[in-house]
């Protein structure tokens, strides 16, 4: 091909992208620059509007709060908690549905399911359905044993958070693994089954090593969502009994206290503790994505 058509081609192509690329950047940078922008003034809609710039002021008070460290604190047990849980049952689900059985196609359909309810509904669903303390299902399980039901959004709110979004985002992680675990070579595990590899040796020497970047893919994908994790605390807590998060905490300072200067500041944290979050996992498991 003549050189000079293909400087044309990418001249082409690099304008046909130039639009969206021009979109994408003003959809990141208009919000991002506008939360730094509130974040060094004191604005308060409801009570005098811009009342100007404050310096770093918003940002000494937000990180001195005494809900700061406790909200970061909750934010990554709820994330790291949610991960063991998906990505531990997604293996073992993952590995159960590519097995053939009657109803295989069903039986997929219903683990994924919980994937397209919303966190709304979901997190509603859990309180009134299974965790009610009266008519909930937990509660008629504990009796018929005998036991006193448990209060489960007070005495046991932080794991019940960690529950729902767990039963949330389990179907996401199965199906990333069952699509792995299906390019997985069959070849591999009938000559280890005829070499007399037991069962636990052929999952942590062929299936495991073969699903490290799937599960690398999921643990990325899920700490960036589970980070603003928001409805299914307003839904069943309200931030309270301990299961305040860094977004909860925002949330509190622009529409409750009606500082929209404050909340920006704490956006900012937020965006800080994502990247923090982000590289430290790259660093950890993000070799795993390297061809």
């Amino acid at each position: 091909m003549c050189p000079m058509a293909t400087q044309h081609s990418r001249s082409a192509a690099r304008m046909m992208m130039a639009p969206a690329v021009v979109l994408l950047l003003g959809w990141m940078l208009i919000p991002l620059t506008m939360t730094l922008y509130f974040s060094f003034k004191k604005y308060l809609p409801l009570r005098g509007g811009d009342l100007g710039w404050v310096g770093f002021d918003n940002y000494v008070r937000f990180v001195s709060s005494s809900a700061f460290w406790p909200s970061v604190q909750t934010t990554l047990v709820i994330v790291l908690g949610v991960l063991v849980i998906t990505v531990a049952l997604g293996v073992l689900l993952a590995i159960l549905l590519d097995q053939p059985m009657w109803g295989q196609g069903i039986v997929r359909i219903l683990v994924i399911a919980p994937f397209f309810v919303m966190p709304t509904v979901s997190a509603l669903v859990w309180k009134n359905m299974f965790m009610d303390p009266v008519n909930g299902l937990f509660a008629h399980l504990w009796k018929f044993f005998g036991a006193q039901p448990i209060e489960w959004l007070s005495d046991a709110s932080l794991f019940s958070i960690v529950l729902i979004v767990s039963w949330q985002w389990l179907p996401f992680a199965t199906l990333i693994l069952l699509t792995a675990i299906q390019s997985l070579d069959s070849e591999q595990l009938e000559a280890a089954e005829m070499d007399g590899a037991p069962p636990l040796a052929r999952f942590g020497f062929i299936i495991l090593p073969h699903l490290s970047r799937a599960i690398t893919i999921v643990i990325l994908i899920q700490t960036i969502f589970l980070l603003a994790i928001f409805a299914e605390i307003f839904v069943t807590t309200q931030g309270s009994f301990g299961t305040r998060t860094l977004t909860y905490l925002i949330f509190q300072r622009v529409l409750e206290s009606q500082n929209v200067g404050l909340g920006s500041a704490g956006g900012v944290y937020a965006i800080i503790l994502a990247n923090i979050v982000a590289v430290f996992l790259m660093r950890i498991v993000g070799k795993n994505l390297d061809a």
